[in-house]
């Protein structure tokens, strides 16, 4: 089916505003999107909120219910860890693989992204997603496999909630630095123990943070139904 370009224009522009919603923790895990309050909210029809919450429900942020309809997507502590270790798999295969494939022009790339942003308002906190989700895509793309690119592209969309908790701007600027330049000498073994660092440290702050302080609002128990 075909939309009008105010359609996508409006259901882009809404994605954007309920995505970095969801990620700063608006709105809590399990908790129901009604479309005509959004619709209100957003100065829309329900139209282009349904195609917005149908693009999250793709990146795994939203849930959709047959005959219930939309729902911030709960996260089980099995899963979350399986969604971390899966991330250490896919940023160590890009990285040992970008070191020996990666052109010039890619590390110039990385350095325009490399821009290094700090603070502790949301607005800080989206830009270090976006900057840290394409930092690590574009090292993906490096690799020679568009293939991982996209599937540590789309992992990083289901764990960017949980990147807001270790939001760490001055420590992540410095390791990314430091993986350049590891890239540029295609240092392949200084590279590959950078980006563990990193992910090992991702790994501890957000298991640490969901278990200690949101237990029960990210379902770390069994799945009942």
């Amino acid at each position: 089916m075909l939309h009008s370009k105010r359609s996508l224009t409006s259901a882009d522009r809404i994605c954007e505003e309920l995505r970095r919603s969801i990620i700063v923790g608006h709105y809590e895990p399990g908790e129901r999107l009604n479309l005509d309050e959004l619709a209100v909210r957003h100065g829309t029809s329900v139209t282009p909120v349904r195609e917005a919450l149908q693009m999250l429900s793709q990146e795994g942020l939203v849930t959709t219910k047959p005959h219930a309809g939309f729902y911030v997507t709960r996260v089980t502590l099995k899963e979350l860890r399986d969604m971390l270790e899966l991330r250490e798999i896919l940023e160590v295969a890009s990285v040992e693989r970008a070191a020996v494939r990666i052109t010039d022009e890619q590390i110039e790339e990385l350095e325009r992204v490399h821009t290094g942003y700090t603070g502790d308002d949301e607005t800080s906190y989206e830009r270090y997603i976006t900057e840290n989700r394409r930092f690590h895509y574009l090292i993906a793309q490096a690799s020679g496999n568009q293939e991982l690119a996209e599937a540590l592209g789309r992992l990083h969309d289901r764990l960017a909630r949980f990147f807001v908790f270790v939001h760490t701007g001055e420590e992540v600027e410095e390791r990314h630095g430091r993986l350049i330049g590891a890239l540029r000498t295609r240092d392949v073994e200084v590279a590959r123990q950078v980006i563990l660092d990193e992910v090992k440290e991702t790994q501890e702050i957000a298991l640490e943070h969901v278990i200690q302080k949101d237990g029960v609002a990210w379902y770390v128990g069994m799945r009942t139904g």
